[in-house]
């Protein structure tokens, strides 16, 4: 194996680094997870209005309790945006 030429490391001059360099490719970084992470979000809370908007109340039959029906409604409707304001 050959000895390396150690006169050219020692000529090569590093490439300075600023606080400004860095600083930038960390909030370069941190943008992209925070994308990331909002794309994820954005997905979740789509799949959960689906999911709730496919939840349907079943009739009310004459052997159900009146107010237990009615309380349950009033669960359901939020979940659904029947009570929007």
């Amino acid at each position: 194996m050959e000895d390396p030429d150690w006169a050219a490391y020692a000529a090569a001059q590093p490439v300075p680094i600023t606080t400004t360099d860095i600083l930038g490719q960390n909030l370069q970084a941190l943008t992209q997870i925070v994308d990331s992470q909002q794309q994820m979000f954005d997905r979740q809370l789509e799949w959960l209005r689906r999911s709730q908007v496919s939840f349907k109340m079943p009739k009310m039959t004459k052997d159900d309790d009146p107010e237990a029906y009615i309380e349950a409604f009033e669960r359901h409707a939020p979940m659904t945006g029947l009570l929007q304001d």
